[in-house]
């Protein structure tokens, strides 16, 4: 696919770096010459300097046959002009969008084909807030990802000692949990002065104590299978109350609002070192969120505040080193759970089994969105996995068993790679792609909830069926594309 990318920033650089490890056509605009020079010694795509809303500049960059066009510069006005333009003059495809202001919306009658032509809008900060309310709804999972708009959702959890499933065969764990529908689909392990290891998963596979377990399962069996792996049998859920942010950003003010719409459930404070800020929060935010103006290394200020207490601290500001070292520090004081926002993959990197129990990127955190616009066929919805190198696919199985080689047919007989791993089947949502019925027909009522599938050997795949999938290396993907891609003769 030949995408261009509009910003050479953080965004723009993780984007580019995602892209390109997959061998898509990739030119990045951005008017710093010196920055461009940098991406491409590092990357294999072609930089062109500029101001991307000019017409001569979109021309440099290949916009005449360009598939797919994703404007991520700093500036609001940039992306949209952009959008417009790679629409009016180039008809380019397909048209994303990094807008952080709440005015613009999918679906919104400004982004319409008469009006900024963004096909899709996207906002780095509000992904991040709902990443992180997820983290909050199930604090003991490092990831959680959902699939078929929420029905079903995969969650990776570090394996404790004394869990009921921890020293279990995996086979055996189905025998305990029958009533249970979780696929555990791939467990890394941790070893001594190395990376983490992939293990792949069968019926014989232990789980091991230190393990990042990745399990799917329908949305409602998550609080079990979390359980099963990170709690000692008989110890009580313990739900996130107390949270505390340091730094006053966006992400932080955005993710307070989200939060305290839950009236009386969680106690909110944000330390933020500017006053001016401080300020701006407290009048703003609702009356129960606390803000503190000071430093988030100020031990003795954390210490007032109850750190201790402190179910989940986040540290969300702009500099890296001082969101580790706050969260470090908090850690230190008995914060009970730790999370530093992290933009520098080798930061990341660094921080795997420290005491900072989640190192997140803002940039992975909303990759999956972009993905589902560069992945072929019908996929739903990508999800970027450990640091970009895995992934979790939902992909439509469409036709029928003359022109699909998916529909009618065993998941035994489905020719995939031997590491790709299928998770669950979602049977029964909507078809968007169904004809509409006659004029006059009766429509007959949905006769039952989407069902959640654990698919066996002798399991046949159906028109519509919503298939997840585990790919422990993103060089599966084309073969799952090109195994669920219809035939010509399909309608």
């Amino acid at each position: 696919m030949k995408i261009i990318i509009l910003g050479a920033g953080r965004v723009g650089q993780s984007v580019a770096d995602s892209l390109v490890s997959e061998h898509n056509d990739i030119t990045v605009i951005d008017t710093d010459g010196a920055r461009l020079r940098e991406l491409e010694s590092r990357l294999d795509l072609r930089g062109v300097v500029g101001n991307g809303m000019e017409p001569q500049v979109l021309a440099e960059a290949g916009a005449r046959d360009t598939d797919l066009l994703i404007a991520c510069a700093a500036q609001d006005e940039t992306n949209l002009v952009c959008c417009k333009v790679a629409q009016m003059l180039f008809n380019v495809p397909t048209r994303i969008a990094r807008v952080r202001s709440p005015s613009f919306e999918d679906g919104s009658a400004l982004l319409a084909p008469d009006g900024f032509a963004v096909d899709h809008i996207l906002c780095p900060e509000d992904s991040l807030v709902r990443y992180i309310a997820k983290l909050v709804e199930y604090p003991e999972a490092l990831q959680v990802r959902e699939f078929a708009g929420g029905r079903a959702s995969l969650v990776s959890v570090r394996a404790r000692p004394g869990a009921p499933a921890v020293g279990l065969q995996i086979g055996a764990l189905r025998q305990q949990m029958p009533d249970v529908a979780v696929r555990m689909v791939a467990i890394y392990r941790r070893f001594a002065d190395e990376p983490d290891r992939f293990v792949p998963c069968d019926g014989s596979t232990r789980i091991e104590p230190g393990d990042e377990v990745f399990a799917l399962a329908s949305q409602e069996r998550i609080p079990q299978v979390l359980a099963a792996l990170h709690r000692p049998e008989g110890q009580p859920a313990r739900p996130v109350r107390r949270i505390m942010m340091a730094g006053g950003g966006q992400v932080s003010e955005r993710l307070a609002r989200r939060l305290a719409q839950q009236a009386g459930r969680f106690h909110l404070k944000i330390v933020e070192e500017d006053p001016q800020r401080c300020v701006a929060l407290a009048s703003a935010l609702p009356e129960g969120v606390l803000v503190l103006q000071g430093e988030t290394s100020d031990e003795e200020l954390l210490s007032e505040e109850g750190i201790e207490e402190v179910d989940f601290f986040l540290a969300l500001g702009d500099d890296d080193e001082n969101n580790i070292m706050a969260c470090l520090l908090a850690k230190r004081l008995g914060a009970r759970r730790v999370l530093a926002l992290i933009n520098r993959h080798t930061y990341a990197d660094l921080m795997h089994g420290t005491q900072i129990d989640i190192a997140l990127s803002p940039a992975q955190a909303m990759l999956g969105e972009l993905l589902a616009y560069v992945r072929h066929g019908d996929v739903q919805a990508v999800h970027s996995l450990r640091r970009g190198v895995a992934e979790a696919l939902e992909i439509v199985a469409r036709g029928d068993r003359k022109s699909s080689r998916v529909v009618g047919r065993q998941v035994e007989d489905l020719p995939l790679p031997p590491a790709v791993h299928m998770g669950l089947i979602i049977r029964g949502l909507p078809d968007p792609e169904a004809p509409p019925p006659p004029e006059g027909a009766i429509v007959p009522l949905q006769a039952s909830e989407p069902e959640v599938i654990l698919p066996r050997s002798h399991t046949v795949i159906e028109h519509n069926d919503h298939v997840v999938f585990f790919l422990p290396n993103k060089r599966l993907v084309r073969e799952v594309e090109k195994l669920f891609r219809v035939s010509a003769t399909f309608f």
